[in-house]
């Protein structure tokens, strides 16, 4: 063969290659970003319901099922329930688990159904669920109107809450009672990809690197609605979301303190956990990484400027654990342990992703207490 068409052979050969590596690049940045999304999230497993009785409930024996707490169960056509701690008062087989069935808020739990753990309890509304008066608003959000629930009360601080990956703006309904105890209005909306929110330029998600701007609505609605402070309650990218608008939004001056719930603080490693939980192949990692930035304009280091210790300026309380499988608890003990003046961690122990509430609720709301009454 000619040299010329040996390097023709060639170059022809690794343009392929090099398109190939950027169409598989993009697939997997595209599995592990597309929303909604209903694939389990790291850590997750799916629980086989073996049987039920009379407040109680049998499931699969595995490490989900074992954990401490208050839990939800979802399963496939809108089957959900809430589910309390293991028993220790009955018998448990080899392969199940026996756990007191709290209420079924959707569907039937039969027998062979194939459900999930979740840590959103509640479904519908707080009205519906909680029997708390609530007000549908509108947020104006840059993509278009966001629906929003917005529980009023007597403080003229008020709460937003932003929920996380793999959940709605319901799952913001386990603490809706508290908050409401403590006389805090709420705000709680949805963003973008959520369920009638407007759809995310190319259908993905950005791990709240564009997501902040719709919390930045939600904030100018609530001052327009009468707030004179807010504190921003972010799950998992929900709490991204919150240290974006406090270093970036034009009114983080009114942002008076920051929860951040299993906080998503390196993007990189978010994507790489949701990538490889969603079956992408390991090999592809990397490139779902480098596609990510090109398709999405994801920027990591908007995220470590918003996290960085330098940066923040109002008190943070921060609830985290070591089980977290999706955004390392590491980052969070790093950003503590650089500001001690203004960041607070509670550490919470056999806890996934976004449910350090639902492993020791009592604990979780008196810490979330004893940082409020300083704010308000």
């Amino acid at each position: 063969m000619r040299p010329a068409t040996v390097t023709a052979a060639a170059v022809t050969t690794l343009v392929g290659a090099g398109a190939a590596a950027v169409a598989a690049g993009r697939y997997a940045g595209g599995v592990a970003l597309r929303v909604p999304s209903d694939r389990p999230l790291p850590g997750e497993s799916r629980l086989t319901v073996h049987a039920t009785a009379a407040g109680q409930i049998s499931l699969t024996r595995d490490l989900t099922s074992l954990r401490p707490g208050t839990w939800g169960l979802a399963g496939p056509g809108g089957v959900h329930a809430v589910v309390g701690p293991v028993l220790e008062d009955v018998e448990h087989s080899a392969d199940t688990v026996v756990r007191r069935l709290e209420r079924v808020t959707g569907g039937t739990l039969d027998t062979g159904a194939r459900v999930r753990i979740t840590p959103q309890l509640h479904t519908g509304d707080p009205a519906s669920a909680l029997g708390l008066e609530y007000r549908d608003e509108t947020v104006p959000g840059e993509l278009g109107p966001l629906p929003a629930w917005q529980v009023p009360a007597l403080r003229s601080t008020w709460v937003i809450a932003v929920h996380g990956l793999g959940t709605t703006r319901a799952h913001t309904m386990n603490l809706m009672d508290f908050w409401h105890r403590m006389r805090l209005p709420v705000l709680a909306p949805a963003y973008r990809g959520d369920p009638g929110a407007p759809r995310p330029r190319g259908g993905l998600g950005h791990l709240g690197d564009s997501e902040w701007r719709d919390l930045d609505a939600a904030i100018r609605h609530a001052m327009a609605s009468g707030a004179e402070r807010v504190v921003l309650h972010g799950w998992s990218t929900g709490a991204a979301m919150a240290l974006h608008a406090a270093d970036r939004s034009e009114l983080r001056e009114v942002i008076g303190g920051l929860v951040l719930d299993s906080p998503v603080l390196d993007w990189e490693t978010t994507l790489r956990a949701l990538a490889g939980a969603r079956r992408v192949p390991a090999a592809l990692l990397p490139l779902a990484v480098r596609a990510a930035k090109g398709t999405t304009g994801v920027h990591g280091d908007r995220l470590a400027e918003a996290a960085a210790p330098d940066g923040l300026s109002v008190p943070t309380l921060v609830f985290h654990g070591p089980g977290d499988r999706v955004a390392p608890w590491s980052f969070s003990r790093d950003l503590a342990a650089r500001r001690p003046d203004l960041v607070t961690l509670h550490t919470v122990r056999d806890a996934p992703h976004a449910a350090m509430w639902n492993a020791d609720p009592a604990r979780y709301e008196e810490n979330l207490r004893r940082f409020l009454v300083s704010l308000v």
